[in-house]
């Protein structure tokens, strides 16, 4: 059972169909580019090329670097050749792990304003240490179209209690 408290909620509604928008984001509607975040320091191109490819054919992958020191920063983008491939990855591949992480998959989203807008995100707060990122993925989708979703752990992984999901 998840057990949490939600900012921004209100009425008689559940807190997360409050806050989620009734379209998907116009674009993530077939969008080729996919977002994949929490990778480790050592994660590789090949590992993700290797992993996405199952899925379908790829178009590129590239994982973001330092500019001076060339270390990874923890996320990649991989860009498939069709679109149902690039949500079928987000189906089966969010949560999955690569190395000892589990990867957070989701539509790219390159308009800045729409990330930063705030719109459709909510904190989630007063969670048990034992509900995972997509615990709460799977608990909220009932309620719209998640671009990201992720629990708040310390420095060995563990949870803090809380989380975040973006409704598109």
């Amino acid at each position: 059972v998840l057990m949490a408290s939600v900012a921004g909620a209100s009425g008689d509604q559940p807190a997360a169909a409050a806050a989620a928008p009734a379209a998907q984001a116009p674009a993530a509607q077939g969008s080729l580019s996919l977002y994949v975040g929490n990778l480790g320091p050592d994660v590789m191109e090949q590992q993700l090329f290797e992993k996405f490819g199952t899925i379908g054919t790829i178009a590129g992958v590239r994982i973001c670097r330092d500019s001076m020191t060339r270390r990874s920063l923890g996320y990649a983008y991989v860009n498939y050749t069709s679109p149902e491939h690039a949500k079928q990855a987000i189906e089966e591949l969010n949560c999955e792990p690569i190395g000892d992480r589990p990867m957070r998959v989701m539509y790219s989203q390159r308009d800045p304003s729409l990330r930063r807008s705030g719109v459709g995100n909510i904190f989630i707060s007063g969670l048990h240490k034992d509900i995972d990122t997509k615990t709460l993925h799977d608990t909220f989708a009932k309620y719209g179209n998640i671009l990201s979703c992720k629990i708040s752990v310390d420095s060995k992984g563990q949870s803090r209690g809380y989380g975040f999901v973006h409704y598109m």
